[in-house]
């Protein structure tokens, strides 16, 4: 098993962030994940069984990440969710600014069943993703391999879908200008590399429709909105579980965990370290990976798949190769100066 570092619910995060519910919730233990179906896989693997196990009134809820909704609820002590799920560079922030429960992690009883990039200050890995290139194989007359072939709009012609933001965005250009995966955060912490990087985005502006929510992906691939796109690996699985003719291009993807973080301010502290025991055992994470392939942050998991099913983790041998674990430090250094001069290219267009 790879040492490495890093989404329906029955309420939406905005019902449960509005107040609305508060009075109704209060006694509730809120679980907060990127839904979809990731959110199905843990409806089935983790809140349904933990839920009959312990009689806690468990309720799901989702958002699209970030975390000024949870800074207002703790600036503001009107903390409605209990427990979320995090990417890394948000886990790291959080930390810091005090927004997460510092992880006991004697209490938790984990540190040694867990990969060791699962086991940080504020919070508890839950499953390696990976961003990687999918395209819709009746829509292209070859098969694109690397992100060169996704700037090359002349062989692979038609719109490509890329996820608004630096993140994921910056590191996939620079390797279709020829930066190999290893020298690509080296290169993006020079001027000159950002410069590099935004000078490819150029290249490709007037091909690109960009996507901000997961579920965007996969819905324009089937549609013939775009032959290619940048996408979570569990949601191509999806559509390829229902049938549709999507692939993946593992070489140049970008891998990351994420992560179960406590809300700082939560009532619920005690039912939280139960859930994060009971969601990180080996047999509840297998159900979960057979659900959607995101890859066991506990070991142990991996033996209770099928081949088949292993074969298609982000963290199979195979898929490893030429693949690029994302640097979370430095986009905890860099991510807000970098996103600010996205977001300023990205408004001109």
């Amino acid at each position: 098993m790879l040492n490495i570092k890093k989404k329906t619910s029955w309420l939406t995060a905005g019902i449960l962030g509005s107040g609305l519910l508060l009075a109704s919730t209060a006694q509730a233990f809120t679980v907060i994940s990127f839904g979809g179906a990731s959110g199905d896989a843990m409806q089935k693997a983790y809140y349904e069984p933990f839920d009959d196990q312990t009689q806690v009134d468990l309720i799901p809820g989702d958002y699209n990440g970030g975390l000024s909704r949870i800074r207002a609820m703790v600036e503001t002590g009107n903390v409605s969710w209990d427990l979320v799920e995090v990417e890394s560079p948000d886990l790291i922030r959080g930390c810091f600014e005090g927004m997460f429960e510092i992880i006991d992690w004697e209490r938790l009883g984990l540190k040694d069943k867990l990969i060791d990039s699962a086991v940080e200050e504020c919070g508890v890995g839950t499953f390696v993703w990976s961003t990687v290139m999918a395209y819709n194989a009746e829509r292209l007359d070859k098969a694109p391999q690397t992100w060169a072939d996704f700037w090359n709009v002349e062989d692979f012609p038609g719109k490509r879908g890329l996820r608004k933001g630096a993140k994921y965005t910056l590191e996939f250009a620079l390797m279709a200008d020829g930066v190999p995966a290893d020298e690509v955060y080296d290169v993006l912490r020079t001027s000159a590399g950002v410069d590099r990087a935004f000078a490819m985005l150029n290249k490709l502006k007037d091909h690109i429709q960009w996507w901000e929510a997961g579920a965007q992906p996969p819905q324009w691939l089937v549609a013939g909105d775009v032959v290619m796109s940048s996408s979570y690996n569990g949601r191509i699985a999806a559509a390829q579980e229902e049938g549709q003719n999507l692939q993946i291009a593992w070489k140049g993807s970008v891998y990351d965990l994420d992560y179960w973080a406590i809300v700082s301010g939560s009532e619920k502290v005690d039912t939280a370290y139960d859930f994060i025991n009971f969601a990180s055992q080996a047999e509840n994470q297998a159900v979960y990976s057979s659900e959607i392939p995101y890859g066991p942050v506990n070991p142990d998991a991996i033996a209770k798949l099928s081949d088949k099913q292993a074969a298609r983790m982000p963290t199979a041998d195979a898929n490893l190769k030429g693949a690029l674990a994302m640097d979370t430090g430095f986009w905890v250094d860099y991510g807000e100066e970098l996103e600010q001069r996205f977001n300023a290219w990205a408004s001109r267009l």
